[in-house]
């Protein structure tokens, strides 16, 4: 298993981000592999989610069906693979 970061960068449409959130944090939430996630707090309005996955293709099968996504609220993602070493979290984000 793998670790990804993946960086979106959300359209300015705040009002369907509103619409969705409660749908786009339930999707996250119900999957098995995001580790973290969480709005950046500055602008351009976007977020951080850390997420384990077999490969590349997998991660982007879970993060293509969320609603944000889906709905094309999200102007850019950026996925790159991630190997945490320190930290009180890193031991169990690289268990397997």
């Amino acid at each position: 298993m793998a670790i990804f970061t993946v960086q979106y960068t959300y359209t300015d449409d705040d009002a369907g981000r509103d619409k969705l959130r409660a749908e786009h944090r339930e999707y996250l939430s119900g999957q098995e592999g995001v580790l973290l996630s969480g709005p950046y707090l500055d602008y351009p309005a976007g977020a951080l989610i850390v997420v384990r996955a077999e490969d590349e293709d997998a991660l982007n099968t879970v993060m293509d069906a969320d609603p944000f996504y889906r709905e094309q609220l999200v102007a850019e993602r950026v996925v790159r693979e991630y190997k945490p070493v320190l930290g009180r979290q890193s031991a169990g984000f690289i268990e397997e």
